[in-house]
């Protein structure tokens, strides 16, 4: 008798204490959720696409509400091209477009941090096209951007002051994360009340920043403005004076407190969820279990991600990787785009055949 293969598990499954219970009495209801974060992560936005098409594209179409979306760097391009979307097909073309648009940039040795931002800044008119009124005034979906203010010794751009500045950041967060207060401070920018779904934030200093078509683009820019790669964005409209950067430096993952009635839905390039940016080494510091108490986690599983090219899915280390081959990081990209389908149908079928709970770990 021949062998019978099964392909293993597409994706990895993590609840909350309080999501675990909901999910066990009623299964993963569109309705049910209200927030929605999306981690800084870069290329690795590109490896998630099949996943996020399914999400945006079908499932939480199914019931539209007010709904908040967080992101940080990549996170927050990924829900401006669903928020500037007028129903579920759209969203998934943006998304997809947006995949198309990251893939298919080149970077030569030695482009200079100006060199980037400026390619960038293309990228992402591009991706916005005119959609930047409907990202402010969707009924459906409220856009929340994380940004840092840069304080002390990283202002700068110069790579020697930044490089020496950002060397402190390091061994200061190795002692107590707290100690980035010295040198960042959190931006959130929004529409709408000024209240969010979120408890007190009371870890670091956080302005509000009113987001309005003067500053959306300037903040989409400065969250995914990597220092040494991109330079910071500059005295943003509306916002304290100073130079703002990729808010995933303090909340990489956003391990923020949510207030959520429903459910966080979470879809993530890993099962873990790190703090901040300098918090990657260190695997003794996660997100806390009392703020993700309310949300379900989907990630790639350890086997999907061990059959894409490499073992992984893309990041930047591929633009050393294939430095001079540009055509093959772009078919290894393409690849993974691909195979992505796999997470968003998986995700579909789970909802679908109610078999989601089975698959559930803790947070």
């Amino acid at each position: 008798m021949p062998a019978i293969h099964t392909r293993e598990p597409a994706l990895i499954l993590r609840a909350g204490a309080q999501a675990r219970q909901h999910l066990l009495d009623h299964g993963l209801r569109a309705e049910d959720v209200d927030i929605v974060p999306g981690a800084a992560g870069g290329p690795k936005a590109v490896g998630l696409a099949g996943l996020d098409r399914a999400v945006f594209g079908d499932f939480l179409p199914r019931a539209p509400r007010r709904r908040t979306l967080i992101g940080a760097s990549i996170g927050s391009w990924r829900f401006a091209a669903v928020a500037g979307a007028r129903d579920g097909r759209e969203a998934a073309h943006r998304l997809a477009r947006l995949a198309d648009l990251y893939t298919s940039q080149r970077f030569p040795k030695g482009v200079t941090p100006r060199e980037v931002s400026r390619r960038c800044e293309k990228m992402l008119a591009d991706l916005l096209a005119d959609s930047d009124d409907r990202i402010l005034t969707n009924p459906d979906y409220r856009l929340v951007v994380v940004v840092i203010r840069s304080r002390g010794v990283i202002r700068g751009d110069r790579p020697l002051g930044l490089g020496l500045g950002l060397a402190g950041v390091i061994g200061g967060n190795l002692v107590s994360r707290r100690a980035l207060g010295a040198f960042m401070e959190r931006g959130l920018a929004y529409t709408g009340e000024p209240e969010l779904p979120l408890e007190a934030l009371r870890d670091f200093t956080t302005h509000a920043i009113p987001l309005d078509v003067q500053n959306l683009r300037a903040v989409l820019l400065a969250s995914a403005a990597i220092p040494m790669v991109l330079e910071g964005v500059r005295d943003i409209p509306g916002a304290p004076p100073g130079v703002y950067r990729d808010g995933g430096l303090l909340d990489y993952h956003l391990d923020l407190p949510y207030r959520s009635e429903g459910l966080v839905l979470y879809p993530h390039f890993t099962d873990r969820v790190i703090p901040g940016w300098f918090d990657k080494p260190l695997r003794w510091r996660n997100g806390d279990p009392g703020r993700l108490a309310r949300t379900l986690l989907v990630a790639p599983s350890a086997d999907y991600l061990a059959r894409l090219p490499n073992g992984k899915l893309p990041d930047r280390s591929d633009f050393k990787r294939y430095l001079g081959d540009d055509p093959g990081r772009e078919r290894t990209w393409r690849q993974a785009i691909d195979e992505s389908r796999r997470l968003g149908d998986e995700f579909l079928e789970l909802v679908e055949t109610g078999k989601l709970a089975d698959r559930l770990m803790p947070l």
